[in-house]
């Protein structure tokens, strides 16, 4: 059984995320956004249960934190479960966030060379429970995961 926890409470939490959107029937990816050392948005991939084109992890955490100043934004960490697409890697830059943990980025890789190519920090962890969480997953309900990642 996959049960490490990991030591970084933060990814924790995005990961407790995640367990919550699969115990909802949704896709195992959570994000929460930190500002100098508060959690102020927490958010799981909701597009099944809101049926929502755009409710991924991070897109979820961002509207959870509510309207906020530039000044906020450019001081924030936003940490992740999984690898961010093109639409959440979009958000981060749109916004000036400096910096994404990545809790792995094995079962997807994002854009996370566009990251680092406008001086956004990357660090991934590859954490064992956000890997065993996705591959379980994507083995349950490929074509769930599929229709996520746009294919």
């Amino acid at each position: 059984m996959h049960n490490e926890t990991s030591t970084d409470p933060y990814l924790q939490a995005a990961v407790e995320e995640a367990r919550q959107g699969l115990a909802e029937g949704g896709i195992p990816i959570g994000s929460v956004l930190v500002h100098r050392g508060q959690i102020i948005g927490r958010g799981h991939n909701r597009r099944v249960q809101r049926g929502s084109a755009i409710l991924h992890g991070e897109m979820d955490a961002l509207e959870n934190a509510g309207r906020l100043p530039a000044s906020v934004y450019r001081e924030c960490t936003i940490y992740t479960t999984l690898s961010p697409c093109s639409m959440c890697t979009g958000a981060i830059l749109l916004y000036g966030i400096p910096k994404v943990v990545i809790g792995e980025n094995k079962t997807f890789y994002g854009e996370e060379d566009l990251l680092r190519l406008h001086n956004v920090e990357v660090e991934v962890v590859n954490d064992p429970q956000c890997i065993a969480m996705m591959e379980d997953f994507i083995t349950a309900k490929p074509e769930l995961w599929n229709e996520d990642i746009g294919e």
